[in-house]
């Protein structure tokens, strides 16, 4: 009997994956059928969506080496979903990068995890990491698009899996869209209307319970886990990704797309981060545009938003070479743009 077919990076189109010990991964082939493969039932079940290049597309984004030589290694560009968001949204955004030779993997993380079972985001993050050097992504330059604080959250735990694990992985920038924004009641609110509100039981009561219910607990647990590593040496509470990412160590390059018209994450918040990180040296660019709603920029400026992203990344892999050649010169790519 013949073996499976085999397509770019050793993935057999047919062969059950071993990323995870139980995992739901849907990977979708350039040129065959989408292929489904769910491994042994387990309570915690990750589901993600890897798609490659067609063969007969040629990359925009050219990559050099040590020695000033183009490799053929193609970047990766990790999606990572708001709260609530359905991967059908997220398919239209990885189709910018796919149209253009990259690698997209889309993910995003359950809302019970971002609200109800938080600690669960630590080995989610853990497993990421895990399927991106499965996948032997790990040498490939990688960039994170984020959109809101579910998947800055997320984000923020794939970087505490890197520390723990002592995995470094080549990223060579990250795209947020309509993130980081410090954690509010009013902004709690408003995300749980977004992600319940088309439920024909829900109503402002109902969110208003959720937002209390989920202050007065997170309250609970964050003073605890204070409170016990006083005593004992306790895993810390990684609670806003606002408050932990912006001290983060990793120094390379960022890009902010927000909007004033953002009710959900207000544009001061990401301004605030902003400066915070420029202020530690990070090459910040920043794009406002004036109406946009809450991770709908691209809905609303398509054609600036596609330029901006793939602008970003250009200059992320023209930075590198850059290093490379000149032993880590530094290169600012800084600015700040406004959309009416």
């Amino acid at each position: 009997m013949s073996s499976a077919p085999l397509h770019p990076y050793e993935l057999q189109e047919d062969e059950p994956s071993s990323s995870f010990e139980a995992s739901t991964a849907t990977i979708h082939v350039s040129g065959s059928q989408q292929v489904t493969r769910r491994l042994p039932e387990r309570e915690d079940v990750l589901e993600y969506f890897i798609k490659f290049p067609k063969t007969s597309v040629e990359t925009d984004f050219q990559l050099a080496n040590a020695n000033g030589n183009e490799d053929n290694i193609v970047p990766i560009v990790m999606l990572l979903g708001w709260a609530g968001c359905q991967d059908r949204y997220l398919v239209k955004y990885s189709k910018i990068y796919e149209e253009r030779g990259l690698i997209t993997v889309r993910y995003t993380a359950p809302v019970d995890t971002l609200f109800w079972k938080r600690s669960e985001m630590v080995p989610i993050g853990e497993k990421i990491l895990k399927l991106i050097q499965d996948m032997n992504f790990d040498d490939h330059p990688i960039i994170f698009h984020i959109f809101s604080n579910g998947g800055a959250y997320l984000y923020q735990h794939i970087n505490l899996a890197i520390i723990k694990f002592k995995s470094p992985l080549q990223v060579r920038g990250v795209i947020f869209d309509s993130a980081p924004g410090e954690r509010r009641i009013l902004g709690l609110y408003r995300a749980i209307t977004a992600i319940y509100g088309r439920e024909k039981r829900f109503n402002c009561f109902t969110a208003l319970a959720i937002t209390l219910t989920l202050s007065i607990m997170w309250f609970v647990e964050e003073s605890y886990a204070a409170f016990k590593s006083l005593f004992v040496p306790s895993t810390a509470v990684h609670a806003s990704p606002f408050s932990e990412l912006k001290n983060e160590s990793n120094k390379y390059p960022q890009l902010f797309l927000y909007s004033k018209g953002d009710v959900v994450i207000p544009y001061k918040d990401v301004e605030k981060f902003i400066r915070l990180r420029r202020d530690q040296g990070i090459d910040v660019s920043s794009v406002c545009f004036e109406d946009a709603e809450h991770v709908k920029i691209f809905i609303k400026y398509p054609k600036q938003y596609v330029q901006i992203v793939c602008n970003f990344i250009r200059n992320c892999i023209a930075l590198t070479a850059v290093k490379v050649a000149a032993d880590c010169d530094h290169v600012s790519l800084s600015k700040s743009l406004k959309y009416e």
